[in-house]
């Protein structure tokens, strides 16, 4: 037995508060509304204080998925999606999403709706999220929604572990290289340009420029991490400015070495996806396609989204302002419009996302094997660059004794 507190109010709108001893919150909450009370908060009694930085709070992806596959499961055994809500959050181990799904909760028991209640925690639930909740709820498939929900958070999730694996190899040899390049410039030139100085005369351009970087990495190298973060939170706040997103956007589908092809493919991929998902779910299209442009991940594929909801008021297709949109390629606009006559939309979108998730996976493979023959040149470049510029007068040298 644990001792809960509560805050809950009677049907004359009168506040009240007090303890109960229970087993679980269900418990109190029925004891509560056995008594006509209508329930505000329930919380354990002894919590602990901690320091909490809201913008380090966060939801994972496979844990929302979870929670959605969870309530899905729930909701079809029968059981009422208020009591479904307070069993996960007695089992949800996420302390944030805990929080998210008692407050989620004490909206529903006020009388709102399931999506009406997860808009009010835009961190947490996505626009993807709550509008197929709320297609789920208008047309009485909510567990079917859900259950979409985290089919595509999961997709979602599982894309960004592939690109994030492949990267891991390429990030790490960087690291090393600048590393032991720095290495090379602290330590072994002071050790050359101390000898130098004892030989005496002019030194040969090259060995210069080394000794340059030496001076600037042990003499201000407080100066080089104070210019590197400066620059970091530049470009962090340029990216994520109005004027500086699209252009960020625009430049990522057209960096070459197959970097602007994984973009691309992996916007398309979302987009299908999503918008498969959202149909499926019964939203409106209109709702869909703005939805899908939002987050799509890419303003490119925002941008064409207004030209296809345009097209699409207008009693257009999809399928031709998506041709003109230089994001997607024809094979996409080809299969949309096959699924438009066919009536079989949504199936060809997940068709168009397995097919280009498929690719990622493929061109991820291709961009590794490309980056690590051009690290390698690099970095024997770079290496190569301060031996011989060491080496460089010590030939001089010999020379001139010979």
């Amino acid at each position: 037995m644990s001792t809960y507190v509560f805050k809950a109010i009677d049907l004359a709108g009168v506040k009240t508060r007090g303890e109960f001893e229970a087993e679980s919150k269900q418990a109190v909450s029925d004891q509560l509304k056995r008594r006509g009370l209508i329930v505000l908060d329930i919380a354990d009694k002894h919590g602990s204080r901690e320091i909490e930085l809201d913008f380090l709070k966060s939801v994972k992806a496979s844990e929302l998925a979870v929670f959605s596959r969870q309530l899905s499961t729930m909701i079809t055994s029968g059981m009422s999606i208020l009591r479904a809500l307070y069993v996960l959050e007695e089992q949800t181990e996420g302390k944030f999403l805990k929080e998210t799904i008692v407050a989620v909760r004490k909206d529903v028991e006020a009388g709102l709706a399931l999506s009406e209640a997860m808009a009010r925690h835009p961190k947490v639930f996505s626009p993807l999220f709550i509008a197929m909740t709320q297609a789920g709820e208008a047309g009485g498939v909510l567990e079917n929604a859900l259950m979409r929900v985290a089919d595509q958070l999961e997709k979602d999730a599982s894309l960004r572990r592939q690109i994030r694996s492949a990267m891991v190899y390429p990030t790490l040899v960087i690291v090393f290289a600048v590393g032991v390049m720095m290495a090379l410039v602290a330590f072994l030139v002071p050790v050359f340009e101390g000898v130098f100085k004892q030989f005496g005369g002019e030194l040969p351009k090259i060995t210069k420029v080394s000794v340059f970087l030496s001076h600037a990495v042990t003499g201000y190298w407080w100066l080089m991490f104070l210019l590197a973060a400066c620059a970091m939170v530049a470009f962090l706040k340029w990216k994520k400015s109005s004027w500086g997103r699209p252009q960020w956007d625009h430049f990522r589908l057209r960096v070459p070495m197959k970097i602007g092809t994984i973009v691309q493919q992996v916007a398309v991929a979302r987009w299908s996806r999503t918008l498969a998902s959202l149909t499926s779910a019964g939203v409106p299209l209109l709702l869909a396609l703005e939805i899908t442009g939002k987050t799509g991940g890419n303003v490119a594929v925002d941008e064409a989204m207004d030209g296809v909801i345009a097209s699409v008021k207008r009693g257009g297709t999809i399928a031709a302002p998506l041709a003109q949109a230089p994001v997607f390629p024809t094979m996409v606009t080809h299969m949309v419009g096959v699924g438009e006559e066919t009536g079989a939309l949504d199936t060809m979108l997940d068709k168009v996302a397995d097919f280009y998730e498929d690719q990622v996976e493929a061109s991820v493979k291709a961009l590794t094997s490309i980056l690590e023959p051009v690290m390698i040149i690099v970095i024997g470049g770079i290496v190569g660059f301060i031996v011989i510029s060491m080496y460089m007068p010590l030939f001089s040298v010999y020379n001139s004794i010979k």
